[in-house]
């Protein structure tokens, strides 16, 4: 089995900052990208930020130069620090990995989309 667990959401206001962690445990053979999602409520999920195994990284545009994504390959762990913080910011955030998984027996399989069961971001004016 595989999980994906995430830690660091919670309350905090404008202008200030949360570091999200997620840390993937399990029979895990590697992990290409790793990701933070995001969803309002009466929204759709929407990428927030990935990084590659050889960390190369992508942002949506409403948090560049905010948020910084870095990933420690060693623990399999993704890390999301979020600075000056926005109201809008506020979301259920959720981890993803594209990994392929060991099975007994030397057998592998590649989920592209592993998610894990997301924490809260809310940001008060």
């Amino acid at each position: 089995q595989v999980q994906l667990v995430e830690s660091g959401g919670g309350l905090v206001q404008a202008g200030g900052s949360l570091r999200l962690s997620c840390a993937a445990s399990g029979s895990i053979f590697s992990i290409n990208t790793m990701g933070w999602y995001r969803q309002a409520p009466g929204k759709q999920r929407e990428l927030v930020a990935a990084i590659t195994s050889g960390g190369s990284t992508n942002y949506a545009d409403s948090v560049k130069g905010r948020f910084t994504i870095s990933r420690d390959n060693a623990k399999n762990t993704v890390y999301l620090q979020m600075n000056s913080l926005k109201p809008e910011d506020t979301a259920v955030y959720y981890c993803n990995a594209d990994l392929t998984r060991r099975f007994a027996g030397g057998t592998y399989y590649r989920e592209k989309d592993y998610w894990g069961q997301g924490t809260q971001v809310t940001v008060s004016s």
